[in-house]
């Protein structure tokens, strides 16, 4: 598949959202800035205020469950059937399995800066590899409907037949055309707040071309010769995270996987946690990778 050419938009551009979510995002913003503190912690209890805990509940459509892996490290998985406990991925989540032919599992992994790369991955790999050697005591049809945003890995006997990257958070040293011109106020992420993150996030003594940020970087991984799983990557116009992440979908491409690049151009990061915006029940429907 060729790629299509970027689209850019100017440094002054915003995106056209409704009051509501424009509200909500200049709070989020505020929030989070507030909350990230220079000296590379986090006030947690401040994060909270945004990070509303649900419980596992059922309804008429969805119900959902909690299931502990690792009590020592708090680490658990939320399963979503058709019938994490963050009230905004909570939603997303009883979308997907209300819409989905699937069971939908949201992972509790560990956070930064508390807990650095790669506690976050061994976490994903831990849940898969649960799910994978246990499921059979569960429910025998786990096997044959899961549907994966996690880090790559192998599994004893359950095959990854698709991976769904909504907006992946990818960075590097170089500043791309869109960190650069997509600034200001409603967008959600900005230059400093994504250096913030992966200061917080990878290995000390690490930049941003480290592997785990950038990449399809100078140390990318060769996955020529991998299984690796047919991948759709979801970019939004007005997320300035878009550049690396159209640079991930070419990286595939290059390597011999099969990709393909969904592209909504007047979106922000996380734009599907806002049900007002039109965009955000796109993803409600079975992808065609």
């Amino acid at each position: 598949m060729i790629p299509e050419r970027p689209r850019h938009h100017g440094k002054n551009e915003r995106p056209t959202l409704p009051w509501a979510v424009r509200l909500v995002v200049s709070m989020v913003s505020a929030v989070v800035d507030n909350a990230c503190r220079p000296n590379g912690t986090v006030n947690r209890r401040l994060i909270h205020f945004l990070d509303y805990q649900t419980p596992p509940i059922s309804t008429t459509s969805v119900s959902s469950t909690d299931i502990s892996i690792d009590a020592t490290r708090n680490l658990w998985i939320r399963l979503y059937f058709l019938s994490p406990a963050s009230l905004a991925f909570d939603m997303v989540c009883r979308n997907f399995a209300t819409n989905l032919p699937a069971i939908v599992i949201s992972v509790n992994y560990r956070l930064a800066p508390e807990h650095r790369y790669p506690s976050q991955c061994h976490d994903g790999f831990d849940a898969l590899n649960f799910i994978d050697e246990n499921w059979a005591t569960r429910s025998a049809n786990l096997a044959h409907h899961v549907a994966v945003r996690a880090c790559r890995t192998k599994l004893h006997t359950m095959k990854m037949i698709g991976l769904i990257s909504i907006q992946p958070f990818f960075g590097g040293e170089e500043r791309s055309q869109s960190e650069m011109q997509l600034v200001g106020s409603g967008l959600l992420v900005s230059v400093p707040l994504t250096d913030w993150c992966w200061n917080a996030y990878l290995p000390l003594g690490s930049n941003r071309d480290h592997a785990a940020a950038n990449l399809s970087g100078p140390n990318a991984d060769d996955i020529s010769g991998l299984d690796f799983p047919a991948t759709m990557v979801v970019v939004g116009g007005f997320d300035p995270l878009k550049d690396w992440q159209r640079r991930y979908y070419e990286w595939l491409l290059k390597s011999g996987k099969e990709a393909r690049l969904i592209e909504y151009h007047n979106i922000i990061h996380a734009f599907y946690t806002f049900p007002l915006l039109p965009e955000s029940s796109h993803l409600s429907f079975k992808p065609q990778i």
